[in-house]
C-alpha cells in the first residue's frame, strides 16, 4: 500500500521542487508527442525555472489570486498543481480554471495525482466557482483519460500556443463544479 500524500499550500521553498518535476514530467509525458531536442534541452533551464517559480510563488500567483498547491510523500515534494481565474473568462461566470498538474513520473499509477487533483478541484469550489476549465496537449492520451476520469470533458474550444518554433496545439476541458 502507498503511503499517503501531505497535500499543502506551496511555499516559495518548494521552487526548486516544483520546477524539477515540471520539466521532469514535460520530458517524460511529452515524449512522441514534442521534439526530443526541445524536451532534452529543458534540463538546461533548471536555474530559470527556480527564479520563475520563486516569483510566481511570491509576488505572480498571489497578486493575481492564484494558488499553488504540493503533494508530499515522505517529506518529499512529488507534484503540483496551480489553479484560480479561469483566463480569458469574464469574472462574473464564476469559471476557475486549472493551470497545471505536474506529478514526479516515479509516482504515477499510485493515487497521488487524484488526490492533488482533488485538492485543486475542491479548492476552486471553496473560491466560489460554479464551474472550471483546463487546457491539455490535444496528443496528450493518458493525461486526457485521466480527465475524463474525473469528470472532465472537452467543450470544443481549441487553441495552438507556441514553444520556440513547436505548436502545442491543446484542447480545453470543463466540469461544473456544483450539484
Amino acid at each position: 500500500m502507498n503511503e499517503r500524500a501531505t497535500i499543502r499550500k506551496a511555499n516559495p521553498s518548494d521552487a526548486p521542487d516544483i520546477a524539477r518535476i515540471h520539466i521532469g514530467t514535460w520530458q517524460v509525458a511529452y515524449r512522441g508527442q514534442l521534439p526530443d531536442s526541445l524536451l532534452d534541452g529543458l534540463s538546461a533551464q533548471l536555474d530559470r525555472r527556480i527564479a520563475f517559480w520563486e516569483r510566481w510563488l511570491t509576488v505572480d500567483g498571489p497578486t493575481r489570486g492564484q494558488t499553488a498547491i504540493v503533494a508530499e510523500v515522505g517529506g518529499r515534494v512529488v507534484g503540483f498543481v496551480t489553479f484560480g481565474d479561469a483566463e480569458g473568462e469574464p469574472c462574473d461566470l464564476q469559471v476557475g480554471e486549472v493551470y497545471a498538474i505536474y506529478l514526479d513520473p516515479n509516482y504515477w499509477n499510485r493515487g497521488y495525482g487524484r488526490d492533488l487533483f482533488s485538492a485543486a478541484v475542491d479548492g476552486l469550489r471553496v473560491h466560489g466557482y460554479r464551474e472550471a476549465t483546463l487546457w491539455v496537449l490535444e496528443s496528450n492520451a493518458r493525461t486526457r483519460r485521466f480527465y475524463e476520469t474525473a469528470g472532465w470533458t472537452p467543450d470544443g474550444a481549441s487553441k495552438v500556443d507556441s514553444l520556440g518554433d513547436v505548436a502545442l496545439r491543446e484542447i480545453r476541458y470543463r466540469r461544473m463544479l456544483t450539484a
